[in-house]
């Protein structure tokens, strides 16, 4: 297969650029997602770059015909995203396993990898066997399961449609797959997920082109399917059922992205509670330094946060929308935002109220100027970034590879 020469150019000439390492970083984390979106996959090699007296590794992906083919098409942030966390494939198709599926909602690239895994039908069928029951799951589930097991696209999209859902949600959420309002959800039900989405998947080929509409069609079984409705696909899902699923995923992510940072330890730093805040985010590498800075000079004493207290403020997040029309009632009065304002607005549209450090800490870094007051309007709009994951940051618009590149050098060079 021949090499695509002008993307091992452009890995040369933007390692060549006298750049920070932390920056460096950055700008190879950025030429890897334009290099994936520019041929949408396949097989990862490596171009060994010079740069500054030290070898380093550029990731640089060879495409089949086909998946060129399929990069022509342009493809949206999550699909972009799916194809690149997805480690396996079956059929012909890209899936990914339960622990890409966390690494995706707790990290900004996925791990350097070599293809994907081609599972054969004996595989499958060994990890389908051993799916774990509906009655035992738990807050552990995709962990245990790790990589023996398959999530399709239109899972995917469930599943983080699941992580941004307020519990006040839960019962819409259902309702819209119980469509013969039987208070029960039955596998045919489930799968008109899959026709929702099916020409999203057959856009960039994770799902065979078909011109069958009915869901009697043959389909993959998949770990979310067995998990949910048996290894016959007879059983059937009630509310209290996928409640508890829905509030075990949001605190098995909660847990795993506060335990990435505590240690081991009961609490997490304040600095640490402001980088898990601004992943993710639309703010420049710099912007978010400057916040951790204000962070570490104004709260010089670490009194840390419990898990208790970060999975409060992170359930209110999945809040945000009813939180920013409470908090109009501010803007229409043209008054800025106290700490007493901030906790009253969260416990209309909780029922809850935050830790008081906590919202101190919130504070302190969207503060810019120290008077006490919150950017109400500032502060949503960033944080709903965080809750989607980035797919609501400028990067998911820059579908065009060509504008993708402007606007990665144009961030990397305000560092300089």
């Amino acid at each position: 297969m021949a090499v695509p020469q002008l993307l091992v150019r452009l890995a040369r000439q933007c390692a060549s650029l006298r750049i920070s390492q932390s920056s460096n970083r950055t700008a190879r984390r950025c030429i890897y997602s334009l290099m994936a979106s520019a041929v949408g996959g396949g097989a990862l090699y490596f171009v060994h770059v010079w740069m500054r007296d030290k070898l380093r590794f550029v990731p640089v992906l060879y495409a089949s015909q086909e998946e060129n083919e399929k990069a022509d098409r342009k493809m949206s942030y999550r699909e972009l995203r799916f194809h690149n966390f997805a480690s396996v494939e079956y059929d012909g198709i890209a899936y990914m396993t339960p622990q890409d599926f966390l690494e995706s909602v707790t990290e900004k690239a996925p791990r350097p990898r070599i293809g994907r895994g081609k599972l054969t039908r004996h595989e499958l069928e060994s990890w389908l066997r051993s799916t774990p029951k509906r009655s035992q799951g738990s807050e552990h589930l995709f962990r245990s399961i790790h990589d023996k097991g398959i999530i399709s696209y239109t899972e995917y999209l469930f599943l983080l449609c699941v992580l941004t859902k307020p519990h006040s949600g839960f019962r819409i959420a259902f309702n819209m797959f119980d469509t013969d309002g039987n208070q029960i959800v039955d596998k045919r039900e489930f799968l008109v997920l899959e026709r929702v989405f099916s020409k999203q998947g057959q856009r960039i080929g994770l799902q065979p082109p078909s011109e069958q509409t009915e869901l009697e069609k043959e389909v993959t079984d998949t770990t979310l399917l067995v998990h949910f409705f048996g290894p016959k696909g007879t059983d059937v899902l009630n509310y209290q059922d996928f409640h508890r699923f829905m509030e075990n995923l949001q605190s098995e992510v909660i847990e795993l992205e506060f335990h990435e940072f505590s240690h081991g330890m009961s609490t997490i730093s304040e600095v640490s509670f402001a980088t898990i805040l601004l992943r993710y985010t639309n703010l420049h590498h710099s912007e978010i330094e400057e916040c951790l800075e204000r962070v570490r000079q104004r709260m010089p004493e670490e009194k840390g946060i419990s898990f208790e207290e970060f999975k409060k403020f992170c359930q209110f997040l999945n809040n945000l929308d009813d939180f920013a029309l409470t908090m109009k009632m501010y803007s229409y009065a043209e008054k800025s935002v106290s700490q007493e304002d901030f906790q009253r607005a969260v416990k209309v549209c909780t029922g809850y109220m935050l830790g008081p450090h906590v919202v101190n800490t919130v504070f302190q870094i969207f503060d810019s100027d120290g008077d006490g007051n919150l950017s109400h309007q500032e502060f949503i709009n960033i944080m709903k970034d965080r809750l989607h994951r980035g797919a609501r940051s400028h990067l998911m618009h820059t579908q065009n590879t060509w504008d993708a590149f402007r606007s990665c050098v144009r961030n990397e060079m305000r560092s300089f």
